[in-house]
This record gives structure tokens, sequence and C-alpha cells, in this order.
């Protein structure tokens, strides 16, 4: 997930940085790889700080690109006012690369992995980038390992993945509370 971040920031970065006359061309790098870290951070606190209805809201509907989402509004405030504070921009310099890069870069993310056409980037990476690799791999096995006989596997792709959980939430349009309980019921059923 990292590297597709990368790939990204290099390519939203072009428009919104290397040809921004308000950015010094000798801060161009700093810029994006201040652009990246803080993008990453910002996701990973919020997770961190248990904001997970609002992350699950970048999935739903086609909103992860939009300045509205409260998402992409406090990223693109977090990063830039770490492009002032960390690189040096002026205040107006880091507001246009922030909102310029943010929703084009969470809006690609996004897109990709809930494409299932997009090869070697799912949902769970772009999870497991977020929760900085904490999530509960335990139950991740579990549910991947049993979950298909009971109704889990959302997608028929023969595997229980973060692709289910988002194709459930999907079809289902529930609230992430919802998900959490309904796997936790189907979880509690298995006998071990």
């Amino acid at each position: 997930m990292l590297e597709q971040l990368t790939q990204l920031v290099q390519q939203f970065g072009n428009d919104a940085v290397v040809k921004n006359n308000a950015v010094p061309n000798e801060l161009n790098d700093n810029v994006m790889k201040e652009t990246e870290s803080s993008l990453l951070s910002g996701l990973q606190k919020m997770a961190s700080d248990g904001n997970l209805e609002q992350l699950a809201g970048l999935f739903q509907g086609n909103n992860a690109g939009s300045a509205s989402n409260p998402v992409v509004k406090q990223l693109i405030e977090q990063v830039s006012g770490n492009l002032g504070q960390k690189v040096g921009l002026d205040s107006q310099a880091a507001n246009g690369v922030a909102a310029n890069m943010i929703p084009q870069i969470l809006g690609s993310l996004v897109g990709k992995a809930k494409d299932p056409n997009v090869k070697g980037f799912e949902v769970s990476d772009l999870v497991n980038a977020i929760s900085g690799g904490s999530g509960n791999s335990n139950l991740m096995d579990m549910v991947s390992k049993y979950g298909g006989q009971f109704g889990l596997d959302q997608n028929n792709d023969g595997k229980v993945d973060m692709q289910d959980a988002m194709a459930y939430t999907l079809k289902k349009e529930v609230s992430v509370d919802c998900l959490e309980n309904y796997l936790v019921n189907k979880i509690s059923k298995l006998h071990f």
C-alpha cells in the first residue's frame, strides 16, 4: 500500500507541486514527502483515536475524492498545517497543495482498493496500513478460514476478506457498528 501511496503522491504532485509556481523548486521533494507522511499519519491517527465510522465513510459511495468528505477535509487541514510548519510553505501555497492533492490521492487509493479488477491492491492492504499493521490477525484468520461456511463470502470469490466486509456494507448500506455486530454474531456461532 505504501508503494501505491508514493506513486500517487508523485503522480498528483507533478501538477500540484512541481508545476506550481507558489512552491519553490528546491522544496518540491520535501513537500511531496511531507504530504505522503502527513496523509498516512493522519489516517493512522484517526484509526487510533477510534474514528472508524468516519474512515469507513471513505469507502461508501464515491466521495473519497471530495473535499466535502469530513475525513478528506480533516486531512487537508492537517497536511496543509504540516507543510507550513515542517517544510516552510506559506499558508496559501500549503493550502493549495493539500486541497489539490489529498482528494485526488484518497479518491484514487479508495477507488483502487474497491475495484476487484485491480490486482495486488485490496481494501485489507489499505486497512492494514491505516491501522499501522495492528489489525487483529487472529480474528481475520478465523473469519477467512470459516467465514465462507456462514455466508460471509459476500462477493463469491472463495475467500473471506475485507472486500467481503465492504461488499456487505455497500450492499446493505449499513453502519460500521452493524457490520461489526453481524461479524461478531457469525463468529460466535463457530465451534472450534
